[in-house]
């Protein structure tokens, strides 16, 4: 029996029951110690999923990481959540789904792809290992790469099909990008399975107060675009210390009332969401400010914030 089956009976319908139950909750009106307890209470009901945060302090992508990190840091996870997303098949990411296979925790697997064409090739045909592998339960193929304009849509399209042709027939293959692109995009949207989108209420300067609503619009028009294909959010979350951005603010209490707020419309709605993120991770700051630093619901020292 795996790890997961010896210490944590998962059961879905049980534990989104548990959350559904607690929408009701007039969480503005609740003092922190209440806000805390509620928060413990609906992580430990269980969530979807968490974005796997690999880098310990002192580390940053390019560095090589041990399967013995990956060990440490899915056993805190494993409790609470059914499924992980990983975002690279190399350099120790590729560890990342074969150690949740084996803790009983399902798989949404990343290739990431950039301007580098040598490092496109290594995280395609990890990619595709994975998968053949039966590591994999839902194939993402770049992330936000539309976004950043790394690749043109024609060369993303060309890995998308690639991964399509080259797994097996019934793991669903997507991309990752902000909503609004699926609507933008129809090539890429009419290519994919399933249609992952990140939705961030905070990076729109959205304030906390209006962060639910603005968070369910963003996944209602990745939805339209996907006309009737699975969505899911595959990153959504709110940092507890750093910067403001226009009226949204960092926050250590807004960032426990945005993860409840999410998983209790996860479960009321049924709409699967990868919470970003599981740990802080130091090296961020370098692309996001300070504020990239703290959006994990553990700190860096994979210590629970409540």
């Amino acid at each position: 029996m795996s790890y997961r089956g010896e210490q944590f009976l998962w059961n879905k319908s049980a534990n989104k029951t548990k959350n559904k139950n607690l929408f009701d909750t007039q969480i503005e009106e609740k003092s922190t110690e209440d806000i805390e307890k509620l928060f413990l209470e609906v992580l430990n009901n269980g969530v979807h999923g968490f974005c796997f945060s690999l880098y310990a302090e002192g580390q940053k992508p390019g560095d090589i990481i041990s399967e013995e990190q990956v060990r440490r840091r899915m056993k805190i996870l494993a409790p609470h959540t059914e499924w992980v997303r990983t975002f690279s098949c190399t350099e120790g990411n590729e560890l990342i789904p074969m150690v949740a296979k084996e803790m009983g925790i399902k798989t949404l697997v990343g290739a990431w792809l950039g301007d580098d064409p040598e490092v496109n090739e290594r995280e395609i045909e990890g990619l595709i290992k994975l998968a053949n592998e039966g590591l994999v339960d839902i194939a993402a193929v770049g992330n936000e790469v539309m976004y950043r304009e790394d690749l043109s849509e024609d060369e993303l399209l060309a890995f998308m099909q690639r991964v399509k042709d080259s797994i097996p027939s019934n793991i669903p293959m997507g991309y990752v990008d902000a909503y609004y692109e699926f609507t933008h995009r129809p090539r890429i949207t009419n290519l994919c399975d399933v249609i992952l989108t990140n939705c961030y209420p905070y990076w729109e300067g959205c304030p906390y107060e209006y962060s639910l609503a603005h968070m369910q619009a963003m996944f209602n028009e990745a939805k339209d675009a996907g006309k009737g294909k699975r969505v899911i959010i595959t990153e959504t979350g709110w940092p507890s210390q750093g910067e403001s951005l226009k009226g949204a603010h960092s926050g250590r209490e807004s960032a426990l009332k945005y993860f409840i707020n999410t998983q209790l419309w996860s479960a009321a709605d049924d709409v699967d969401i990868f919470y970003f993120s599981s740990f802080d991770e130091s090296w961020k700051v370098g692309a996001e400010g300070e504020v990239g630093a703290y959006w994990g619901l553990w700190d860096k020292n994979e210590k629970l914030k409540v």
